[in-house]
């Protein structure tokens, strides 16, 4: 059988109780207390009832406690599934959506999502529904929005020069000012 292992020397039964009072962690003030029992020379079984968890458990605490500290008893977020989409990947579909569809190759006047998990598919044989990519545009800073279609072979430069040219007030002075009504 091997022999335990021991716990940091710049903590004691003491201080961990004292941090146990001021904790906002019900999970971490348990363990805290636990860990103090072994400090006072209690067994680990004792603290594993006080903490009401097996010796493997305690085991586990005494490691994180050493490593991190009183931090390290805290509960962790669980790092969750890798993501579908690669940093590639979320570029090549930032690009794409940038410079919109073209009508001829792609087959649609503007994005729609389940056109964008076909080109994903298309392009990377990565299969993903139309909530996922929301949410990836959304995370890319993108809102879903609906506008106009824009056609691919449009010249801003004639545009801009229409737009002047219609901001332009196209004032005349008229002849004779108009006689009012009589009531």
């Amino acid at each position: 059988m091997g022999s335990a292992i021991g716990l940091r020397e710049d903590f004691d039964g003491a201080a961990l109780r004292r941090l146990s009072r001021t904790t906002t962690s019900a999970n971490q003030a348990r363990r805290l207390l636990a860990l103090a029992e072994i400090y006072d020379g209690g067994r680990r079984s004792a603290a594993a009832r006080i903490g009401g968890v097996g010796l493997q458990i305690v085991r586990d605490w005494v490691v994180r406690f050493n490593a991190r500290g009183p931090d390290g008893l805290l509960d962790g977020k669980a790092p969750g599934p890798r993501p579908r989409l690669n940093d590639a990947q979320r570029q090549a579909l930032v690009d794409v959506v940038e410079s919109g569809p073209i009508p001829a190759i792609h087959g649609v006047v503007r994005w729609r999502l389940i056109d964008l998990a076909q080109w994903l598919h298309d392009e990377f044989a990565v299969s993903l529904d139309e909530t996922t990519i929301s949410r990836e545009l959304k995370k890319l800073g993108y809102v879903k929005l609906t506008a106009r279609p824009r056609h691919h072979a449009q010249n801003e430069h004639a545009m801009e020069a229409f737009k002047k040219g219609a901001l332009l007030p196209n004032w005349q002075r008229s002849g004779q000012p108009s006689q009012r009504a009589r009531p």
